[in-house]
């Protein structure tokens, strides 16, 4: 089996996953959240598989790289890297309606490579002929995971805070037995960008360190570095809002928001709209 139909599995893994925990939403049944746990962690088990089946391809055609070299190869790693990080807090906190915000931007992912991209296994061009390329580009995906669970925890406090204003007898708000309560909810949207933050960090100083290696310079504004820049100020400024402000809560939930869809335009912005040296991600 290749890894192009173990990628189609995960893809159908997430969707069944998504699904059991929209059933579990509906029914108000939180023991079918489980099936849903289960559903994401096979496809997060089979993915791993098809990745490291990917990279032993890579080296079968004679090119020999790490899968996290073009468009295709990091969409994929993208929606793993969110799983993980979804699996690590739904085994801590076991807050099943989590997954129904979150595993959706696993799913798109796969979706979107598996029907959309090219999946075909090119040989690197050379400014990515470099170990930098994994350093890089995990510490990157795993900040952008941190954040795409944030962004959805956020989406589900803001949806909290609404269905609580409407009245929480109403249909609608027996959905609230389901939630985490806000404040937990408020504390995981920070964790998680905690996490996030420094990775993106990290993210920053391995492409600086790379960018030396391959362009003779560790910064040259390209609308990469400059929108990566932007989301490391946007979530500076959440940390920075929250620690000396108080910011918790509703502003706190918007703002994970923002950084989210600047993180988005940031990866998939720049390389799809914009120019640069780092045009060959498109």
């Amino acid at each position: 089996m290749s890894s192009s139909n173990l990628f189609n599995v995960t893809m159908i893994a997430y969707m069944v996953s998504t699904c059991i925990f929209f059933a579990m939403l509906a029914s108000r049944n939180k023991a079918v959240g489980l099936a849903g746990t289960y559903a994401a962690l096979f496809g997060f088990v089979v993915q791993t598989v098809a990745i490291g089946l990917r990279w032993k391809e890579s080296y079968d055609q004679g090119h020999g790289h790490a899968p996290l070299s073009n468009l295709y190869e990091s969409v994929v790693f993208f929606a793993w890297t969110i799983v993980l990080i979804f699996l690590v807090i739904d085994f801590k906190y076991k807050y099943r309606a989590i997954g129904f915000f979150v595993i959706p931007f696993a799913l798109f992912g796969m979706a979107w490579a598996q029907l959309s991209l090219d999946a075909g296994i090119q040989p690197l061009v050379p400014a990515l002929q470099s170990n930098w390329l994994v350093y890089h580009v995990i510490t990157c995906f795993l900040g952008y995971a941190a954040f795409a669970v944030a962004c959805g925890i956020s989406i589900m406090y803001l949806l909290r805070e609404k269905l609580e204003q409407n009245g929480g007898n109403s249909p609608a708000g027996g959905l609230l037995s389901m939630f985490p309560s806000m404040r937990m909810l408020d504390d995981l949207n920070y964790k998680a960008i905690m996490v996030g933050f420094p990775l993106l960090t990290l993210g920053i100083v391995t492409g600086a360190i790379w960018a030396n290696y391959a362009w003779g310079t560790y910064w040259s504004w390209d609308p990469k570095e400059t929108w990566s820049l932007i989301v490391w100020f946007v979530y500076a400024a959440f940390l920075h809002a929250r620690i000396t402000r108080g910011w918790v809560g509703r502003r706190a939930a918007i703002l994970s928001i923002v950084g989210f869809a600047a993180t988005i335009f940031c990866y998939l912005g720049v390389n799809l709209l914009l120019s640069g040296l780092h045009s060959y991600g498109g």
